[in-house]
């Protein structure tokens, strides 16, 4: 029996390759890798859309300095003009939320948040990993599918998806959340905090892809295809 992430017990299957025995493991369920590229297009549209959005009006409200503060090249934005961009912005912001909940919705019943979620316990263990990565320091020893780095990684993309979903619905009914507008600082930093929270993922994305291409293409076929050969399932 081989255990998944998810801590479910499934049946190893076994497959003759290139004269090789090799036994395969279920890594990640449908509705985790439906909900992870929807959500890697979302944040694609977003970004672009929500630069076309700024770049109409790029001010971050009267207490803090404008000029020149951000520069966006017109290249990067989608949507052509104001109204265009607002339609793909919101389009696909629902599209965002709605995976998003259902992931979440999911860590929770299945138990997998455990895998996932950085808990107080595993603090101690991030800056060991650091060294590995960024030192070429020895690899601690490691006995779930994801390190103390990586789960802070993922903690932090769940909390900037929460971050960016209520800062964006402040903006867009300023007027009907007044209260939360008024609680950020005024509008003006509900837009920084969204922009901050467009930032922290644009930060996310490399590193992501960086530790993906380190890794090999098993990994990146897991959250194609599901599956992914042993023995070397768990993530490094």
């Amino acid at each position: 029996m081989a255990v998944t992430k998810s801590g479910l017990a499934i049946p190893a299957i076994e497959a003759e390759r290139k004269g090789k025995h090799e036994t395969y493991t279920r890594e990640h369920p449908w509705l985790v890798r439906f909900t992870h590229w929807l959500n890697a297009i979302s944040l694609l549209v977003m970004t672009a859309s929500g630069l076309q959005i700024f770049m109409a009006f790029p001010s971050f409200g009267d207490k803090i300095p404008q000029k020149d503060l951000v520069h966006v090249p017109a290249v990067l934005g989608l949507g052509g003009w104001l109204g265009g961009a607002l339609q793909w912005h919101y389009s696909f912001a629902f599209l965002f939320t709605a995976t998003g909940l259902a992931y979440v919705l999911y860590l929770s019943l299945s138990g997998h948040w455990r895998q996932v979620i950085l808990q107080p316990k595993e603090l101690r263990g991030i800056w060991p990993m650091v060294r590995h990565y960024f030192f070429f320091q020895p690899k601690p020893p490691q006995l779930e599918p994801y390190n103390p780095l990586q789960k802070l990684a993922y903690t932090s993309a769940i909390l900037l998806g929460i971050g960016a979903v209520l800062t964006g619905i402040a903006l867009s009914k300023p007027v009907q959340f007044s209260w939360f507008v008024q609680l950020l600082g005024g509008f003006g930093f509900v837009r920084v905090f969204h922009f901050v929270a467009m930032a922290g993922f644009l930060a996310f994305i490399p590193g992501h892809l960086l530790m993906v291409a380190l890794h090999g293409w098993n990994n990146f076929y897991s959250m194609i295809i599901g599956w992914k050969r042993s023995p070397d399932y768990l993530a490094d």
